[in-house]
């Protein structure tokens, strides 16, 4: 239902009716709607496939961003609940799990695998929502506006920027890939590198 219609349709009437039974009966298990969001956010925890750490943390836990990005593409409402609602039930605590095992030889402190975490999440959910506002009023009326600005000569710098066009062979998986490398190598440190 949220993948069809968004998260703001859910209800606890509605998802009752779905199930055949009545809202009561859900209040049974959960207190309230929240508790179904996290339900649902950590029930798409279970989509990852936790693959063995290759020995490379840079190139597995951009898999894991990768996996991210799909996932919350999968599911719309995702990318929006993410940063709103960072919750962590079993599936979760699985990803997370993973996700410390693939950094587990890195010299990086536990706190900062953690952050990079919750940054590699963030990120990715950011990312997703500007990929799902494409092609909207807002966006079009920006691009309007930042070719008049760009016509006046006054900012020669976003002018060069934005005559250069983007290189042929980076698809947008590349470019995703790229900029959460640079991310998570900027806050752990280069590969095998200490971070202090």
């Amino acid at each position: 239902m949220a993948d069809r219609e968004g998260v703001d349709a859910l209800s606890m009437r509605r998802v009752a009716g779905e199930l055949g039974t009545g809202a009561a009966s859900l209040y049974r298990y959960l207190d309230r709607r929240e508790d179904l969001l996290d339900l649902m956010s950590d029930a798409t925890a279970a989509e990852y496939s936790l693959n063995p750490p290759t020995g490379d943390w840079l190139a597995d836990v951009v898999d894991v961003g990768i996996q991210a990005r799909t996932i919350m593409r999968r599911h719309p409402w995702l990318a929006d609940l993410v940063p709103r609602r960072p919750t962590l039930g079993p599936n979760g605590l699985a990803l997370l799990q993973h996700f410390l095992e693939i950094l587990t030889p890195h010299p990086a402190d536990n706190a900062a695998k953690l952050e990079a975490f919750g940054i590699l999440m963030a990120v990715t959910a950011v990312y997703v929502q500007a990929e799902h506002a494409d092609g909207s009023a807002s966006q079009q009326r920006n691009a309007s506006f930042l070719t008049h600005a760009l016509s006046s000569g006054e900012w020669p710098r976003l002018t060069e920027l934005l005559s250069e066009p983007p290189p042929a062979s980076r698809s947008e998986r590349d470019r995703y890939a790229e900029v959460i490398g640079r991310i998570l190598s900027g806050m752990l440190g280069p590969r095998g590198g200490s971070t202090r």
